[in-house]
């Protein structure tokens, strides 16, 4: 299918008419962008118009960062996907250590829960390193025996993030920048705090009241939300431009060789080079949303980033492929779910 850029463009200036959209727009045709378009205000309160360089929260689209770093300690031969936890953090509890391994933190099947609950409400505002998340679940007992089925997990992807550190020896943050965005030109993504001066941040807002509710039309910012710094899990900043960087040096074998190159969108269980037809990744919560998807069929990447809810842009994600490649000829999807707070 050809790109329609008017239809394209038309169905996102309905959303920000709508008051639905406030973000930007990349579309790629493998190494050629061929639209580009920046909608809506980085900061209300001063009326600063977002820009096509603008840094956004991408949520758990740092998952994919953090599979690529396990991926290059893999491929170095430090660390093996049947590692159990403990060879690398001895010190974490027994019923983690002794039976969780690191294809089951990846695959989503460990047993372990997520880190939003109320010791994260609690505690969000002084996030720093990866050590600070770990209080938020480290004494939950695991929610089944690892391997007896998938269940999202962003407590696992943590674990993930400390076994980085143990095996690198230098911290989650500082390993993905040396060895990941500056290999691939990345130069405005990394996990800020929030309370550092950014230029070109944007501010997440959201309908999610403190009370809990959801208001029709007003929107806050999403800071007492989020937390004060992403983990592994998500919650680091990017820029569309970073992220086709991003594609493209997963394209090009820029940070891992033909093989590993080729399990970077697909599940563990599935051979190493399988291509599949369409990849859907996101990452979302209150005031963010992140959604990468490639037609490896067409050759098409979409980028799209916002700072408003999830549920401003799901109801569209399916005319959005539909675009690209119509549903009867997607097949499988290889997918990771939008929502980072549930």
């Amino acid at each position: 299918m050809e790109f329609d850029e008017k239809e394209f463009e038309g169905l996102f200036q309905t959303l920000v008419d709508a008051d639905k959209f406030s973000g930007v727009v990349l579309v790629a045709k493998e190494d050629e962008i061929i639209f580009e378009k920046a909608y809506g205000y980085a900061c209300k309160n001063f009326e600063v118009p977002n820009q096509l360089d603008t840094k956004f929260n991408i949520g758990s689209l740092n998952k994919v960062i953090t599979k690529i770093a396990i991926l290059q300690l893999l491929q170095k031969g430090k660390l093996t996907l049947e590692d159990l936890v403990g060879k690398h953090l001895p010190d974490f509890p027994k019923e983690i250590a002794t039976k969780v391994k690191i294809s089951h933190l990846i695959s989503f099947t460990s047993g372990m829960g997520d880190y939003f609950n109320e010791k994260f409400t609690a505690g969000n505002g002084n996030l720093r390193t990866l050590d600070d998340f770990v209080p938020f679940f480290i004494d939950d007992p695991l929610l089944f025996e690892p391997g007896e089925k998938m269940e999202y997990s962003n407590a696992g992807f943590v674990v993930l993030g400390k076994i980085i550190e143990a095996v690198s020896g230098i911290g989650y943050y500082e390993y993905v920048k040396k060895n990941i965005y500056e290999p691939a030109g990345m130069l405005d993504s990394e996990h800020y705090e929030i309370d550092a001066i950014i230029p070109k941040l944007a501010t997440g807002y959201t309908h999610h009241m403190p009370d809990g509710s959801i208001h029709p039309s007003k929107r806050r910012t999403n800071y007492f939300i989020i937390g004060s710094r992403g983990s592994s899990a998500g919650g680091g900043q990017s820029t569309v431009y970073d992220l086709f960087k991003l594609d493209r040096a997963i394209a090009n074998e820029l940070l891992l060789d033909k093989e590993h190159s080729g399990r970077v969108y697909v599940p563990l269980e599935v051979k190493s080079g399988a291509n599949p037809r369409v990849v859907g990744l996101a990452g979302g919560a209150p005031g963010l949303i992140a959604l990468y998807l490639k037609f490896n069929v067409s050759g098409y990447t979409v980028l799209i980033l916002s700072n408003y809810d999830p549920e401003d842009v799901e109801p569209v994600t399916k005319s959005i492929m539909d675009m690209f490649v119509p549903e009867s000829e997607r097949g499988k999807k290889a997918e990771m779910r939008v929502r980072d707070d549930e």
